[in-house]
């Protein structure tokens, strides 16, 4: 790549990101994501000029790595220095939602124990308004690790991080959202992974004969606006003709677990003739995709890495599963790479977010494939465009 050419991505995400931390100081993970490239991913575009003898992982596979030494992970995390890990995990919706909160705590359970650690402790169900008082709770309660599931719920961390310095913080917190010198943060480029998620739809719309979907959300906040307007620019881009209605389901803001209000939505979008859904929803996740299922619809989640292997059979998924972000940020922290007061830029990438289909046809796969090449090779038309997408989200 030209140096000429990476100046000008940067300067595309540099735009993006400022728009976001002017437009926006409380961006959610609920249930995503978003953010423009950072620092972190300009200067792994210039790593990749360097040869990679590494075996590729499968296209569909989250990335491996291998387990990090458990003296290395006493030495960074052990706060209390008992010989032990507690993790606290503080989430804004249902630990059950089956979605993204669900997946930040099932990891915490599972990294806890494959290594004998003590069992996470788990506060979920988090307004904004109580915040502050139930993370306050969870750092007197012995934990070496506080995860903070999304940022409606961030912003007492600049004091909490204060009040318990010894404790690390972590959060996906999404664009815009400060940096503080006692969190570590993770996020990802929700522009980028919905137009993946819209050249898969696209491509199911194509099957099907069908030119109508609907994008069931909560309020049409700032994330949801980017993700929409994303998801609609990778439908379009394989067929104009393709068209999302985006519905708000929330009776109040991040309501994104209200199942009667997203059922009724997806009920008289079927009727007004949409075809395939895409459920941008936490704990209503679950009833919507079941219902499009049984009403013959495609069905899309959002969040979950695993939507393939789900009880219910759907067609698709948009990933940005909160676990496989947190399993990868403990090991960049583990080897330095992620600290307190820093931010890191999760690429989108095949196997580690974007769309995914549970059973893609060889042509519907082709198109997903020349998707994520294209994001890989840093088109400057494709960046231009998302990183208006963003903007104007942000800066709106």
């Amino acid at each position: 790549m030209s140096k000429n050419l990476m100046r000008l991505v940067a300067l595309l995400l540099a735009f993006a990101m400022i728009a976001a931390a002017c437009g926006d100081d409380g961006a959610s993970d609920d249930p995503e994501e978003t953010g423009a490239e950072t620092t972190a991913t300009t200067e792994a575009m210039e790593d990749d000029t360097e040869p990679d003898d590494t075996e590729p992982a499968g296209e569909d596979d989250p990335p491996v790595t291998e387990p990090a030494p458990l003296q290395a992970i006493l030495d960074t995390f052990d706060a209390n220095d008992d010989g032990t890990i507690t993790i606290g995990v503080a989430a804004a919706g249902p630990r059950d939602d089956n979605g993204y909160y669900q997946s930040l705590v099932n990891f915490a359970e599972e990294y806890s124990a494959e290594n004998n650690f003590a069992p996470p402790i788990v506060s979920d169900n988090i307004g904004s308004a109580e915040a502050a008082q139930a993370m306050a709770d969870l750092a007197q309660q012995g934990v070496d690790i506080l995860m903070v599931g999304a940022s409606e719920i961030a912003e007492p961390l600049a004091d909490l991080t204060e009040q318990f310095p010894d404790i690390f913080w972590y959060c996906n917190c999404g664009a815009g959202f400060a940096e503080l010198d006692g969190l570590a943060q993770a996020t990802d480029w929700g522009a980028a992974i919905h137009y993946s998620a819209g050249v898969a739809m696209a491509s199911v719309m194509q099957e099907q004969g069908s030119t109508n979907s609907v994008f069931l959300g909560c309020c049409d906040i700032n994330f949801e606006k980017e993700a929409y307007d994303a998801t609609v620019y990778g439908l379009q881009s394989i067929d104009p003709s393709l068209t999302m209605e985006y519905v708000g389901t929330g009776d109040f803001d991040f309501d994104f677990d209200n199942s009667a209000n997203a059922t009724a939505a997806l009920t008289n979008a079927q009727a007004n003739g949409a075809t395939l859904v895409y459920a941008y929803l936490g704990g209503a996740l679950d009833p919507v995709g079941q219902l499009g299922v049984d009403e013959g619809m495609a069905v899309f989640a959002a969040g979950p890495a695993d939507i393939c292997e789900r009880d219910i059979p759907w067609t698709g998924g948009v990933v940005f599963d909160g676990g496989v972000y947190a399993s990868q940020a403990l090991r960049l922290i583990i080897d330095g790479e992620l600290q307190e007061g820093t931010t890191y830029q999760f690429p989108t990438e095949s196997g580690l977010n974007g769309g995914v289909l549970c059973d893609a046809s060889p042509e519907a796969q082709a198109s997903i494939d020349e998707a994520f090449g294209l994001l890989a090779s840093f088109d400057d038309a494709l960046y231009g465009d998302l990183g208006e997408i963003s903007g104007a989200a942000y800066g709106g």
